[in-house]
C-alpha cells in the first residue's frame, strides 16, 4: 500500500510539474491569441476589449489558477483553431491516437519476442547476427522514413491500404484497422526493434543463471526450458520497457499522423502549434502526459503481479 500511495504522489507531483513547465513555455509563445480569434484587421478597441474577457492581462500566477483550476473541473476551454469545447476534441482524437498505439504496440511485441528469443537461444551464430543487423537497422531509421516507404509500398504500389485518411471504429471498424494500419506499422517497426534488442538481452543473462541449467539437467527438453522458465521470467523486464516506450509512441504520432493525415491527437497537436491555438497545445500536452504516466503506473502494478519478488520486498 505504502508503493502505491508513493507512486501516486509521484505522479500527481510530475503532472503538477508538466502543467507548470507547459504554461509557461505557452504563454512566452510570440504572437497575440486576442489578434489570432479577431483578425489582423481588428479594431483596437475591440482587441483589448477581448484580451480583457480572456484575462490575458492578468498575472500569469492568476492565467495558470485559471487553467489548473478549468482542468480539474473538466472545463478545458474552446479551442480557437477548431472552434469546439477541447474536451470533446480529446475524446474523439484520443481514441483515433489509442487504436494506432495499441496496434504498434502489439505488432511490436508479437515480432520483436520471438526474434529476441530466437537470437539469445542461437548467441554468436547466424540467427544473433541476423537478428541484431536488423534491430540495429530498424533502430537506425527514424519513423517518418518507414511511414513513406510504406506508403510507396503497401498504399500506391500494391494498393492494399489506404495512405490517409481516418475512420471511427465506431462507425466501421475494419475500415479503421485499414486506416491505422499502415501509421502504427511505421511506428511499430522502430519499437520492435528496439524490444527485440532488449529481449535478446535479458533472455541472454536468464539462459545463462543456475535455474536453467537445472531444469536442463532434469532432463527438460529445450522448448520448455526456454518458453516456460526462460521467457517467463524475462516477461517483467520485457513489460517494463515496452510500458516506457508508450511516451516514445505519443511523442512520435505527432509526426506519423501528420504523415498520413490521420485526424488523432498528434494531427491537432500539430495544428494547435501551427497556429498557435494556445489553449488546446496546453490541453493535449497536459492529457498525453497524463496517459503516459498512468499507464506506467499500470505497468508497474502489472510488475508486481508477474514478479513474486517485488511483492515481498
Amino acid at each position: 500500500m505504502t508503493y502505491l500511495l508513493n507512486r501516486l504522489f509521484s505522479i500527481v507531483l510530475t503532472l503538477w510539474l508538466i502543467s507548470v513547465i507547459t504554461f509557461a513555455v505557452t504563454s512566452i509563445l510570440p504572437g497575440d491569441v486576442a489578434m489570432m480569434i479577431l483578425g489582423t484587421q481588428s479594431n483596437p478597441t475591440a482587441l483589448a476589449g477581448l484580451r480583457e474577457q480572456l484575462g490575458l492581462n492578468d498575472p500569469l500566477v492568476a492565467q495558470y489558477g485559471r487553467w489548473i483550476g478549468g482542468m480539474l473541473t473538466g472545463n478545458f476551454g474552446h479551442s480557437l483553431v477548431f472552434k469546439e469545447p477541447i474536451a470533446d476534441l480529446m475524446a474523439q482524437k484520443m481514441k483515433a491516437s489509442a487504436l494506432i498505439v495499441v496496434m504498434s504496440m502489439a505488432i511490436a511485441l508479437i515480432c520483436a519476442v520471438p526474434l529476441g528469443v530466437w537470437a539469445a537461444v542461437h548467441r554468436k551464430k547466424w540467427q544473433d547476427t541476423v537478428s541484431s543487423s536488423a534491430a540495429l537497422f530498424g533502430i537506425s531509421l527514424p519513423d517518418f522514413f518507414w511511414g513513406i516507404v510504406l506508403i510507396l509500398l503497401f498504399a500506391r504500389t500494391l494498393g492494399w491500404f489506404p495512405s490517409s485518411g481516418f475512420t471511427d471504429p465506431s462507425v466501421d471498424f475494419l475500415g479503421a484497422i485499414r486506416h491505422a494500419f499502415l501509421p502504427s506499422l511505421a511506428l511499430g517497426l522502430g519499437l520492435m526493434a528496439h524490444l527485440t534488442r532488449v529481449t535478446r538481452s535479458t533472455m541472454t543473462g536468464i539462459l545463462n543463471q543456475e535455474f536453467i541449467r537445472v531444469a536442463r539437467a532434469k532432463g527438460l527438453s529445450e522448448k520448455s526450458v526456454v518458453w516456460s522458465y526462460g521467457l517467463r521470467n524475462a516477461v517483467g523486464p520485457i513489460m517494463t520497457v515496452a510500458g516506457l516506450q508508450v511516451g516514445y509512441l505519443f511523442g512520435s504520432i505527432i509526426v506519423v499522423e501528420t504523415l498520413f493525415n490521420y485526424t488523432g491527437m498528434g494531427w491537432i497537436t500539430y495544428q494547435a502549434l501551427l497556429n498557435r491555438d494556445v489553449p488546446l497545445i496546453q490541453t493535449s500536452v497536459f492529457f498525453i502526459a497524463a496517459v503516459v504516466m498512468l499507464t506506467n503506473f499500470v505497468v508497474d502494478l502489472l510488475y508486481l503481479l508477474v514478479d513474486p519478488r517485488i511483492r515481498m520486498q
